[in-house]
């Protein structure tokens, strides 16, 4: 079920829903998510929090106005560098990729570090800042550290990094992004300061505050290898606590122990969940983004690439009084009205219509998303089930006829979900404990030998991928009434990708009724932006029987690139610019659909696995001439798309059913 997001909109139809997903991560966020929430409870035991916390720890995340002197200003962001020691002479190396901390996008001016003194220069033109005007150095954007490599201004000897025998990275201060209400109104652009005497002092404060107390929920746990993990493991870090500076351990730490305070269970659990959701944040491998000028998450791409410059987040967020909402990101503020706003999503569902770029917000009476009604609501509970299983044994009670399957499989070996999860899970497991959960965090890790991804490290290759979704995909058509959809979405830039999708709906006694693009990712994503990846699904419609459009089925090049033209320019008149990886994937999924028709009748479920991949794999070749042969025929369709995309589809108003000649399956 992954997110949950089919599994909430079925909810909020009045369906009887079960929910089913081998990684913990998603059992307890999806449960959180439709879980009835007292919000005026949440909302006071949050505030409670904060207010604590201020008291706490809130001197910590002050700073000097360096206009009007105001001692009370808040800090934003703390903006750190790594640094190592020379090889040769022991002088401190601080490994700059580049001297340029802002731009003026959001800024009046550009900004700029002194790479002699460290001092902070705004300046007009990027490409030729001028001198440093404190020591009259050289201002330049380019750093010294580039590709591993950072010579030694005092010796000259090039250091090579990062080195993980050296145990995890250390970071030195060099800037902060500050907020000061009291002369705002007579300041332009954003607030910067190079750190003072003060504000080393309270980094050490803080250091010395941390060491002096007895951990009881900072998780020990060890960084397992792993693709995506071995990233860290490479820079030297070994244990998830590594990854956080004494600050931050000293704040989350302070927060654990207000979270396990509180009586109800349901507010408990919404606030671990929201402390979770934080670690995003607070952690050292945060980047800074100098241009939005915000601090951009963990996961901002789906892994866990090591910067050279790392941003930490206020712990407690800048509520912003007078003008509601909160000043930057990442702090406890801005968790909390995020999730205050899901919850009252839940209470009160709405849909957006765009007229033009203008967004209208449609209120819907009678809907709600939970396990039961609330207030003045009328109607039955609705029957909700949840299991943290393998969905090819224990997902579906036996005997079950479901009206419809709705999933989001992994997309092969695209993101490694349970190395990048076990980040937020470590902390959560050892916050709620492993009873809390109904069993779901008794594993001491969220990666499991059943997990569904391509794996180099753990040797899960595409036959592994195949017969576990194959397994699923059978389980799931049996508990099927018969005719009833099993829908999917799937994308993937290499055809090979799609073989065990082809084979798990053969498999299952399954004929796709239809293959529709739909997105899925915004052409904005930082993880995608610029590469030319698509960010459109294929959602598959599977069946056991039905019918299907007698143009839809042909083995002509020529004709299927004529079925992918229509689904994209169908996407262009909804607002998407389709990109090359988009209508390579729309093309593959028009592909796979139709092995599948033509496979289906001759199929041998009971062959090895490597014998049906190569049977899917030699109709392509043998019947179609390969996808390069459909492609061929999409080259003036491969226009290069916008840096942003819109994600809503508008539709036309033609009625749906056209007529034309159907073929039963």
């Amino acid at each position: 079920m992954g997110g949950g997001t089919p599994l909430l909109e079925a909810n909020r139809l009045g369906c009887d829903v079960l929910g089913c997903d081998i990684n913990p991560m998603a059992y307890w966020i999806v449960r959180q998510e439709i879980e009835e929430l007292d919000l005026n409870a949440y909302r006071a035991a949050a505030e409670a929090l904060r207010e604590g916390l201020e008291e706490e720890v809130g001197a910590l995340y002050r700073t000097a106005c360096v206009e009007c002197g105001n001692i009370d200003a808040r800090v934003k962001y703390f903006l750190w560098v790594k640094v190592i020691r020379c090889e040769n002479c022991g002088a401190e190396l601080r490994l700059f990729p580049g001297y340029l901390l802002a731009q003026d996008r959001r800024h009046p001016r550009n900004v700029f570090v002194c790479p002699e003194c460290g001092d902070l220069n705004e300046c007009k033109n990027r490409a030729k800042p001028g001198r440093c005007r404190r020591c009259d150095a050289a201002l330049r954007q380019e750093g010294p550290a580039r590709r591993g490599r950072c010579v030694c201004p005092s010796c000259s000897l090039p250091n090579s990094f990062p080195d993980p025998k050296k145990g995890a990275p250390t970071h030195a201060l060099f800037a902060i992004e500050y907020y000061c209400p009291a002369c705002l109104s007579s300041h332009q652009g954003r607030f910067f300061k190079k750190p003072d005497a003060a504000d080393v002092g309270k980094i050490e404060e803080g250091s010395a505050r941390w060491a002096r107390m007895r951990s009881r929920f900072i998780p020990a746990d060890p960084i397992p290898a792993g693709d995506e993990t071995d990233r860290l493991r490479r820079w030297g870090y070994r244990h998830y606590r590594e990854m956080f500076n004494n600050r931050q351990l000293l704040g989350l730490e302070l927060s654990c122990r207000r979270i396990v305070a509180i009586g109800d269970e349901r507010v408990r659990n919404a606030l671990a969940t929201n402390l979770s959701d934080l670690l995003r944040y607070q952690n050292m491998l945060c980047r800074y983004d100098a241009m939005a000028l915000k601090s951009l998450d963990i996961f901002s791409v789906h892994g866990f690439p090591v910067g050279l410059i790392e941003c930490e987040s206020n712990l407690l967020g800048i509520p912003n009084g007078r003008a509601g909402g909160n000043v930057g990101s990442g702090g406890w503020s801005n968790i909390v009205a995020k999730y205050v706003k899901a919850k009252e999503y839940c209470e009160r569902p709405f849909e957006i219509r765009h007229e033009g770029r203008r967004k209208v917000r449609i209120d819907l009476s009678g809907e709600w998303i939970g396990d039961v009604p609330k207030g003045r609501r009328t109607g039955r509970p609705r029957r909700v089930t949840l299991t943290c299983a393998d969905a090819a044994s224990n997902g579906i009670p036996d005997g079950s006829r479901l009206d419809a399957v709705f999933t989001d499989p992994p997309y092969f070996g695209n993101v490694q979900y349970a190395e990048l999860m076990d980040f937020c899970y470590v902390w959560l497991r050892k916050l709620l404990g492993k009873t809390a959960t109904n069993g779901a965090f008794e594993r001491a890790s969220t990666r499991s030998p059943d997990e569904l991804t391509g794996n180099v490290n753990m040797g899960r290759d595409l036959a592994h991928f195949t017969e576990g979704l194959s397994a699923v995909f059978r389980r799931m058509s049996e508990a099927l009434k018969p005719g009833a959809p099993l829908a999917f979405t799937y994308h993937h830039n290499d055809i090979k990708a799609y073989y065990p999708v082809a084979v798990a709906i053969l498999d299952a006694g399954l004929v796709c009724s239809g293959s529709v693009p739909c997105p899925a990712e915004m052409g904005a994503s930082i993880h995608i932006s610029g590469t030319g990846s698509s960010i459109v699904d294929t959602v598959f419609v599977c069946r056991s029987t039905g019918t299907v459009p007698e143009r839809w089925i042909t083995t002509e090049p020529k004709r299927i690139a004529a079925l992918v033209r229509e689904d994209i320019e169908d996407l262009r008149r909804g607002g998407v610019n389709p990109m090359p990886g988009d209508i390579r994937c729309v093309a593959h999924g028009h592909i796979i659909r139709l092995a599948v028709w033509y496979l289906r009748q001759q199929w041998d479920v009971r062959a090895p696995v490597d014998n049906k991949i190569e049977r899917i794999a030699d109709w392509l070749n043998a019947h179609l001439g390969g996808t390069s042969a459909v492609i061929a025929h999409l080259r003036s369709e491969c226009a290069p798309a916008p840096v942003q995309q819109w994600l809503v589809l508008r539709e036309r108003r033609e009625k749906y059913g056209a007529k034309e000649s159907q073929v039963s399956f």
